[in-house]
């Protein structure tokens, strides 16, 4: 089965050295714990905790996003995505995605994700999709501010990220209900 990986595809773009991504509640390869999935698939939409290392000089700000390119769309199914988080953060709390004030690091701005809300959402894989990958991505960026329209998708992020990163880290879980 071809798996595509849309971050080795962007760096084929762009080589972006690496940053370590690790989380208190996710490994990487690993299944997604129950409390990260969506609420309609008895979860709790909680965010995992994350935590990076590695940021170069120049970095100015960070972005976060989490991305399942297994869904049944064709586009892949954005769950979170963060921008202008100040360049002294170098973790999020579990559950920071709730979209509740003052979870996030202040000036950090969430985009709608596919749901249409500016919050985390958890995974959700439909039976008989086999196995999702969760790809949770951290980009050290060389600008304080992305300027990006409010209400953009997460894509618009991506694109916009794309050009100002300075180091990526990556961590992948995994989901299935098969």
């Amino acid at each position: 089965m071809f798996e595509y990986d849309p971050y080795a595809e962007l760096a084929r773009l762009k080589d972006f050295p690496l940053m370590t991504l690790t989380s208190a509640d996710v490994e990487d390869g690993q299944p997604l714990p129950k409390q990260c999935w969506g609420s309609g698939a008895g979860g709790a939409d909680r965010s995992p905790q994350l935590r990076w290392t590695g940021a170069p000089a120049g970095t100015r700000s960070f972005a976060v996003s989490c991305f399942d390119p297994d869904a049944p769309t064709g586009s892949g199914f954005w769950h979170w995505a963060v921008y202008d988080i100040d360049p002294a953060t170098t973790e999020l709390a579990a559950d920071a995605g709730n979209g509740a004030a003052g979870s996030l690091p202040p000036g950090a701005v969430t985009l709608p994700n596919e749901a249409r809300s500016e919050r985390y959402i958890g995974a959700a894989p439909p039976a008989t999709t086999g196995v999702h990958r969760y790809f949770f991505v951290v980009d050290a960026l060389d600008v304080s501010h992305l300027d990006i329209a409010p209400g953009s998708t997460p894509a618009v992020l991506g694109f916009n990220r794309h050009f100002h990163s300075l180091a990526r880290g990556i961590l992948v879980a995994t989901a299935s209900v098969d």
